[in-house]
């Protein structure tokens, strides 16, 4: 090596530690100040904002259940006017219509009805498996709760429940009340968070258990189940907003939570913090490539140089120079090898030896530029009908070879039957010679025992078989 190639060497070398230590440097100053914005403000703030709108979207309902409960109304009719259906019905789809609800309930204690906005629809009964929600919720000791079930009167959708207990004047336990959401409005108010704030929310009880979440994101678990993290120790579950930095599947996350008294349920906000570096590492990669690109670029001309020269000499070594089809030698290895992969998978497999009629005497008359042509038109025919997946060879002279992969020998002669129409019928050939150009075709399969020679001399003796009976012919051997 000489001096002067010394001497590029160290410059470049120089060049790209300072490019890449400012690059990285200014990355990892960027990096802290984002996170820390992120922990300071960002995350504060949305879940704030995410507050407000699960005030306005969740707590709302709750609140119309807790009305329904304490209503004058409703609890003088479970006292005095039970058996006047169509009054309760229609009370339960005012309160349906005006807050715009999936559903609205109501089970009476005394008579066991459950009374929907269309009506009396069953009897709860403790045997009812389906009825096994209300006989729980009467036996806790607070006055409302949210739970998530399937209703078969209310669709095969999954509903939240939001069920508020009745009492008298005495506190006398007289049923429950309250309304259901369709699950799939609550996804839809969760994917809206991801997609407008880039969090992830979801709502757990006092256990630890997520109760709701986006569909696209229910592989969070059971949150005390996640080792990562393991909020249940770390105090994550208290009342006051409490935020946390944690790892997970190799990734860094930043957590905040806030208690949601209303609903008896923990809002969690998480943030992948990759998600809000992705414009840092952008800017960095943008930088680097921009240091880089001076010195790769010579490098990458000599490649491609390097490249084109190695690609020009392959094509030379393996395709004919006139037709740009595969030579023989390029073909035989292909053959080989399509051979092999026959005898282990069995899928058929088929070739076409096919002889352009009479090219010597277009040779004679019309000269051999003429012919020469007519051999690029045959290949580019040839090109046109045969699929990518097969291959073409110039075999020698006016001797053409198609191997067909995934073809039985029927399949295989109707492609030949087409090819010799499309030949005879092309006017491209008939303006050159002024008159029709024909061939001669032998088809035949792979079998269990062939060769390469076996399978090439059982189209040979096709081929010969279509010249000696007359010529533009297809002759199948089996």
């Amino acid at each position: 090596m000489n001096f002067k190639n010394y001497v590029v060497i160290i410059v470049t070398f120089l060049l790209l530690t300072f490019s890449v230590g400012s690059s990285i440097l200014n990355y990892m100053k960027s990096l802290d100040e984002t996170q820390k914005e992120l922990k300071e403000r960002s995350l504060p703030l949305s879940i704030d904002n995410i507050y407000t709108e699960v005030q306005r979207n969740l707590i709302e309902p709750t609140l119309v259940s807790s009305m329904m409960s304490n209503d004058t109304f409703l609890k003088d009719w479970i006292i005095n006017s039970e058996t006047d259906i169509k009054k309760i019905s229609r009370y339960l789809e005012s309160i349906k219509n005006r807050y715009s609800v999936f559903s609205t309930f109501l089970v009476s204690e005394k008579t066991g009805n459950y009374y929907t906005s269309k009506g009396l629809l069953e009897k709860v009964k403790e045997d009812n498996p389906n009825n096994a929600w209300y006989f729980k919720f009467k036996d806790i000791q607070d006055s409302y709760e949210i739970n998530l079930d399937f209703n078969k009167f209310l669709g095969n959708s999954l509903i939240m429940f939001i069920n508020y207990k009745i009492f008298d004047d005495e506190f006398h336990y007289l049923g429950a009340t309250g309304i259901g959401i369709k699950i799939s409005y609550i996804n839809e108010m969760l994917k809206h968070f991801r997609v407008k704030y880039n969090f992830n929310v979801f709502f757990t009880d006092k256990e630890g258990n997520i109760l709701l979440s986006e569909k696209e994101n229910d592989d969070i678990g059971k949150v005390k189940n996640i080792k990562e993290l393991n909020l249940i120790k770390k105090g994550a579950l208290v009342d006051n907003s409490n935020l946390i930095e944690y790892e997970k599947n190799g990734k860094a996350y930043i957590l905040n939570t806030k208690y949601i008294k209303e609903l008896k349920l923990y809002l969690f906000v998480e943030a992948e913090v990759d998600k809000f570096t992705k414009e840092l590492e952008k800017t960095f990669y943008t930088n680097l490539l921009i240091s880089l690109f001076v010195t790769i670029i010579i490098i990458l001309i000599i490649l491609y140089t390097i490249k084109s020269y190695n690609k020009k000499l392959e094509k030379l070594a393996s395709h004919d120079s006139l037709t740009q089809l595969s030579n023989r030698r390029n073909f035989n290895e292909y053959f080989e090898k399509s051979l092999k992969l026959f005898k282990r998978d069995k899928i058929p497999r088929s070739i076409i030896f096919f002889d352009i009629d009479n090219f010597k005497m277009i040779n004679d008359n019309y000269g051999h530029l003429v012919g020469d042509n007519v051999l690029k038109r045959i290949a580019a025919i040839l090109n046109l009908q045969i699929r990518d997946c097969d291959s073409i060879s110039r075999w020698g002279g006016e001797e053409f070879l198609i191997l067909l992969n995934d073809s039985n020998l029927e399949q295989s002669f109707k492609v030949a039957q087409k090819l010799k129409q499309s030949f005879e019928n092309d006017l491209g050939l008939n303006n050159l010679v002024k008159e029709p150009v024909t061939a001669s075709f032998g088809v035949t399969e792979f079998k269990e025992d062939d060769t390469i020679d076996k399978i090439i001399s059982r189209a040979d003796n096709g081929l010969y078989a279509a010249k000696n009976s007359g010529k533009n012919k297809v002759e199948k051997v089996k």
